[in-house]
């Protein structure tokens, strides 16, 4: 990458500014060992949950509630975000920057359990958006799962897409990388999806439900 091209995504990551209560999200992420989405990741969240009027929303991996935040912000004011962890310590940090939010409690629903045991039980069709940031080994049934919840013009976004800037060097083939760069193929093969892979935060893949 040029040195240019290297400043212009700094820049890109720094175009907004993070709040206090993002900042304090991101403080407890890091004393749980989580990684949350960068601030450009969250700040298109935001206008994909605002342009697709998300008003049902699955977020699969909480992690101490960054992510939750943007998505909840560019959702109206009566949507409700379903977000599923397995680990409870996770969404009690979650819950603490919900209520530094300021989110009625009956917008979010936060589900303990594994990802893959709880989306099954999740209606078909569905919910406007769904958001994959877990356990790169499970994006491939993560991902199916989510095509089969989302109504039609219902958003896909999967973060991680270039995985550390792996993805795209086909020398690397270790399995998280060679695991994420096939769910690339798998959403980009896929009829029931109009994706594209953008390159803000480690990659974000977003695709629209046909």
């Amino acid at each position: 990458m040029s040195t240019d091209k290297a400043q212009s995504w700094v820049y890109c990551e720094e175009f907004l500014t993070e709040d206090d209560v993002l900042l304090d999200a991101r403080e407890r992420a890091s004393h749980l060992g989580c990684t949350p989405v960068l601030p450009g990741t969250g700040a298109a969240l935001s206008v994909l949950a605002a342009a697709a009027q998300a008003r049902a929303v699955v977020e699969i991996g909480t992690g101490a509630g960054v992510s939750s935040l943007y998505l909840l912000r560019g959702m109206p004011a009566d949507g409700v975000l379903t977000t599923i962890d397995v680990e409870l310590e996770h969404q009690r940090a979650a819950k603490e920057a919900f209520v530094a939010e300021r989110v009625r409690p009956t917008r979010t629903r936060a589900i303990s359990g594994r990802a893959l045991d709880v989306l099954p039980r999740l209606t078909d069709g569905g919910y406007d958006m769904v958001f994959v940031d877990a356990d790169a080994d499970g994006y491939p049934g993560y991902v199916e799962e989510a095509v089969r919840l989302l109504r039609p013009g219902g958003v896909l976004a999967v973060d991680d897409a270039l995985w550390h800037d792996r993805v795209a060097d086909p020398a690397r083939r270790d399995e998280a990388t060679t695991t994420i760069r096939d769910v690339g193929r798998q959403v980009r093969a896929d009829d029931r999806l109009i994706p594209a892979l953008l390159p803000t935060g480690d990659g974000l893949l977003v695709a629209a439900r046909r």
